[in-house]
């Protein structure tokens, strides 16, 4: 038996509770990572395989989360594509875009060696960790990858460019997002067999298309990296955010979890996607700026639905937001603790 609540879960064990994590849990609340950022930049924290896994069980020490994630960035699959990426105190930002060349494709080189340093840094997190504290590893969908590639700044999230790019040269689209996806295998695949119990494939833009053209275009090369780690034995978990209604022609083979955003309600999400998937999420991360007794109000409407779910990981509906008091994120793991879930 398991004693990993996370694991339980996602292999469809009854559990009393369920379990919690959160999308950006590494950085942003914490005190102890802010003051580590005084001392270290971004890219410093992490290409150190020491450091990196101090910031990855950070979470699970300062917040008590159930399952660690790896503290690493999803541009790092375009940063071994060879292009060359800064990340700035603004945020991450290429020295030249997509955008910008004639012909994309021939500025990319892929150098898989690039990664090493990660696989580093999930061996020292393997290393240190909690016995009982599930690794998960990511990686960014190759669409929304490709959308921080073609604008080379991440400050613009309508990322004009490269939608118009997919309509205008669906060619050339096809051809970025299979190198994408190549190198993204391998990546999912070095991972697991690394370590991590677990593998999300974050597409934080899928709304930016219609979920038609979404499903077509995009879902094919998703389908991929999954099967990837899938086939090391790692479930997957697919966050397809803004995908809307679209969630319900998500498959059984497309992945072993579906994260619900925060603008579809976790019922709702339940009837849509196939039974056999499992839910994650989905509280909005603003809510964590109300007041605590509001928070709680929030929370208490999600103990019908985990009473009845048993597939269901606890998490946002996105990532934390800078400037969520730490306090608030503590509560909300205190409180799933703490609860009845009511179940048998």
């Amino acid at each position: 038996m398991s004693k990993s609540l996370f694991l339980d879960t996602i292999n469809g064990k009854s559990t009393s509770r369920p379990p919690v994590w959160f999308m950006r849990q590494a950085g942003r609340v914490l005190p102890n990572y802010l003051k580590l950022r005084e001392k270290h930049t971004f890219s410093e924290l992490m290409h150190s395989p020491k450091l990196a896994a101090e910031v990855t069980l950070m979470p699970v020490y300062d917040l008590g989360v159930d399952a660690a994630i790896l503290f690493s960035d999803i541009l790092v699959i375009p940063a071994a594509l060879g292009m060359n990426l800064n990340f700035t105190d603004s945020g991450p930002k290429f020295d030249v875009a997509l955008k910008e060349l004639e012909d994309p494709s021939l500025i990319l080189n892929p150098d898989a060696s690039k990664l090493t340093y990660i696989y580093d840094a999930i061996d020292e997190i393997i290393r240190t960790k909690p016995a009982d504290i599930p690794l998960i590893g990511f990686c960014g969908a190759p669409f929304t990858t490709l959308c921080y590639m073609v604008q080379g700044l991440s400050s613009n999230h309508t990322f004009p460019e490269a939608v118009s790019l997919l309509y205008r040269d669906r060619k050339m689209t096809h051809k970025l997002l299979s190198a994408i996806t190549e190198l993204s295998v391998e990546y999912a695949k070095n991972q697991v067999r690394h370590g991590v119990s677990a593998f999300q494939i974050f597409e934080t833009h899928a709304g930016l298309i219609p979920s038609d053209l979404y499903q077509e275009v995009m879902m094919p090369y998703v389908r991929r990296i999954a099967m990837a780690a899938r086939e090391e034995g790692c479930p997957v978990i697919f966050l397809p955010k803004g995908l809307g209604y679209g969630i319900k022609h998500i498959q059984p083979e497309d992945a072993d979890f579906l994260s619900v955003d925060w603008q579809m309600p976790i019922d709702e999400a339940r009837i849509l996607v196939h039974k056999e998937i499992g839910l994650q999420g989905n509280l909005d991360p603003r809510l964590l700026f109300a007041d605590q007794a509001t928070i709680v109000e929030t929370l208490e409407k999600y103990i019908d639905f985990g009473s009845k779910e048993q597939k269901w990981i606890f998490n946002l509906g996105h990532g934390f937001m800078p400037g969520i008091p730490f306090e608030n994120a503590k509560l909300v793991v205190d409180w799933i603790k703490r609860t009845n879930w009511k179940r048998g």
